[in-house]
């Protein structure tokens, strides 16, 4: 199970974690994009923890949708669409809820990717977030079913999610700017599924310290 106070804590440390690894998603993002996914990244949870004591009494699905909207309106390109359609999505499955059990998270993980998937129109295998996303929504859900502690289906999640991420490496891109470079786009690690893990790491490192 994870608290409100805990969420909150997770978004710190998503805007700590992307400001120390800014550089490094551009450095990805320069391979195969715009070379700005770290610095949009950076920038959208920025405002984020700004606006966190605005909404520190207010609901899970409140403080998601806070990060949806402001997501959308600060990150450029196609990154602040996909990640704010992947929060509002969730604050709508959590509405009015002050902690989430292994269910909630499950329906988080969902609607997540049912949100990007709808948004960016993309599958598994395009490398894209979705490589990193989906396989840790899979996880997680199966883990739940399996009778496994949130803390042990969230480890399980974030593995999967790394994984993912390594595997775009070899993947032929197929959406966005990096389609474009055809087989040159071989080879590469996509910045977006790298995000994806390191959203999801802080998550369990929220979870597992606090």
């Amino acid at each position: 199970m994870v608290n409100k106070e805990q969420i909150i804590q997770w978004l710190q440390t998503v805007a700590t974690v992307l400001e120390q690894n800014k550089d490094y998603l551009t450095e990805l993002d320069a391979a195969i994009g715009d070379a700005d996914h770290g610095i949009n990244m950076n920038r959208g949870f920025q405002k984020v923890i700004t606006l966190l004591p605005t909404v520190t009494n207010k609901d899970i699905g409140s403080i998601f949708k806070t990060v949806s909207m402001t997501l959308i309106s600060t990150i450029g390109g196609a990154s602040g669409p996909l990640y704010g359609t992947l929060f509002l999505r969730a604050s709508a499955v959590v509405t009015r809820k002050s902690e989430l059990t292994t269910e909630d998270m499950s329906k988080v993980f969902t609607a997540a990717v049912e949100g990007v998937v709808q948004r960016g129109k993309a599958n598994l295998g395009d490398k894209t977030m979705l490589d990193a996303l989906s396989p840790a929504a899979n996880t997680f859900t199966e883990a739940v079913a399996n009778d496994s502690s949130f803390l042990d289906s969230l480890k399980q999640a974030v593995d999967a999610a790394e994984s993912g991420m390594k595997n775009t490496i070899p993947m032929l891109a197929k959406k966005g700017r990096a389609s474009y470079l055809g087989d040159r786009s071989i080879g590469h690690q996509d910045p977006g599924a790298t995000s994806i893990y390191l959203i999801l790491k802080a998550l369990l490192d929220t979870v597992e310290t606090g």
